[in-house]
């Protein structure tokens, strides 16, 4: 039985001051506890599961050893969880550890003020399939440690880095690598040729990117349009911008 102090822990960090102070952040779910439970980078700190996933996992449970886990029936967890409808199990984790910044030979994606956690988390799976390793995002974007962008990630945030900066002050200092900036008016990334080295800078869902940004973009491109959507989902742009360029 879940004892009232456990409970009211696991609630908090559905806070990120919480997250933040303790380090940690919440997945839930079979495959994504899976996948983090065999990353190098990723400490489990405590895992409550119902039997059915013990029972399906005892090879896991023999890789985790004595660590702080809890067997717990479907209403605790249902108590717990802090998904519509509870899967099986929940891991709290440590944040993951990454080396040191290097913007340098490589491509990396710049947010700019995405706001919902789930296409944040989505844009972070996307970026782990085509290898970006790192994302900046602005200080106004929304945390990829809130548990619906965990979710979004499915075991991503594992691999993928993501860092908060302020962008204005990163991209300055950054201004030999090329800056590839999203917008309407910009080039055809049919007509852009791939890279290998750069950042690509992608705006916020409704507004773009704001203008004392986009005046730093060295090369707009732009997604030619064929049917009469007045918009693309922004993870969606985001795959299609990364599928064309890299």
């Amino acid at each position: 039985m879940l004892i009232k102090s456990r409970v009211k822990y696991i609630q908090s960090l559905g806070q990120k001051k919480f997250r933040d102070d303790e380090g940690v952040f919440i997945a839930e779910g079979p495959k994504i506890i899976n996948e983090l439970l065999n990353a190098e980078n990723v400490q489990m700190l405590s895992l409550l599961a119902v039997g059915d996933w013990f029972e399906m996992n005892p090879e896991l449970q023999k890789k985790i050893g004595s660590l702080d886990i809890i067997e717990i029936n479907q209403k605790e967890l249902d108590r717990i969880s802090f998904l519509a409808t509870s899967n099986q199990v929940l891991g709290i984790f440590k944040k993951p550890t990454f080396p040191s910044l290097d913007l340098k030979g490589k491509v990396t994606l710049v947010i700019d003020t995405i706001q919902d956690p789930g296409n944040l988390g989505t844009i972070v799976r996307i970026a782990d399939w085509f290898g970006v390793k790192n994302i900046i995002c602005s200080l106004e974007t929304a945390d990829v440690f809130n548990q619906k962008t965990i979710q979004s990630t499915m075991g991503s945030i594992s691999r993928v880095q993501v860092l908060y900066r302020d962008l204005k002050k990163m991209l300055m200092e950054n201004a030999e690598l090329p800056l590839y900036g999203t917008q309407l008016e910009g080039k055809s990334i049919l007509e852009t040729k791939r890279i290998s080295e750069g950042l690509i800078l992608i705006g916020n869902e409704s507004k773009g990117i704001r203008e004392e940004l986009l005046k730093l973009v060295q090369f707009p491109v732009t997604i030619p349009r064929q049917g009469k959507a007045e918009s693309l989902n922004v993870a969606v742009a985001t795959g299609i911008i990364l599928s064309h360029l890299l």
